[in-house]
Parts: structure tokens; sequence; C-alpha cells
């Protein structure tokens, strides 16, 4: 008869922690499909020329995504892939509050596809200035990105 062995509470212990670490390095670095939002400070956002009541625009802290943007809007959020010019519906219920930031999974779905056109993408000086005319609402909607400091020269 074989003898059944016994894991020790040390191990699961143990196991447990190293699942929860790779987890967390997983949604800190932006692991495949998963997005952490943070606030974008100086940013902008008008609407057929008028800033709304309630705004915000967040961006991934990957320089490789800087091409993604959370847009809210009073209580409506649109995900926007600029370099696509694709603007996406996004459901409250996508969004995990952390702190004042956000972490979602891949908002950048098919399905979602919000009705845009009229895109114009420019650079104004210190920012990135965003037009693009909504659908499903018929306004405009206008953001303005700062860029990221060029901190090459302090190397």
């Amino acid at each position: 008869m074989r003898q059944q062995r016994k894991i020790s509470p040390r191990l699961l212990r143990a196991a447990a922690i190293l699942l929860c670490c790779a987890l967390s390095a997983r949604v800190s670095s932006g692991g495949s499909g998963t997005y952490l939002w943070k606030s974008v400070s100086r940013a902008q956002v008008k609407i057929d020329d008028k800033t709304p009541l309630a705004w915000n625009v967040f961006q991934t802290g990957q320089k490789k995504e800087t091409n993604l943007v959370l847009v809210l809007l009073g209580r409506r959020y649109i995900a926007l892939d600029i370099k696509a010019k694709v603007a996406y519906s996004v459901a409250l219920s996508d969004l995990q509050p952390k702190g004042a930031d956000f972490e979602s999974g891949d908002l950048f779905v098919q399905s979602r596809v919000l009705p845009t056109d009229s895109w114009s993408l420019r650079d104004v000086g210190p920012a990135e200035l965003i037009r693009l005319k909504l659908g499903d609402y018929g306004t405009n909607l206008q953001i303005e990105l700062p860029h990221a400091p060029d901190l090459r020269a302090f190397y």
C-alpha cells in the first residue's frame, strides 16, 4: 500500500506568496492584455469647445503604449487607440480602481468600437492635439495630451 505525503503549510504559504508576486509583477509591467491606467496631469478635454463638468484622461506608464488613452467624460469612459484612430466604449465594470488609478483587461475589443470620424492629430508644441467626432452623440471631442519631457540632455 502506498503512503500519501502531506504538503506542509509552510510550502503552501511560500507557493501562495510566489503566485501573488508573479501576478502583481504582471499587472505593474503591463502584461499581455492588462493595463494600469494613470491620470495624466496637465491634459485638457473639450466637447464642442466647452470643458465638461467631470472629465479625466488616463494613459499607461508604458512607453510602447503611448498611443492608448482612456478618457472619462461625465460618467462615460472611452478608450482611444490614437495610432489606429479607433474609439472603444468602456463599461465601468471593466475598470478596477487602484487608488486614483485604474486597472483593466483589454479594452480594445472589436465589438465595442464607437462610430467616429474626422480624426485629426497635431503636434502643438508641448502637447499632442487630438480631435475627433463621436458619431453616436454627434459631438466633437478634443484632447490635449502633454508630451513626456525629453530628459536625454541630463544623462
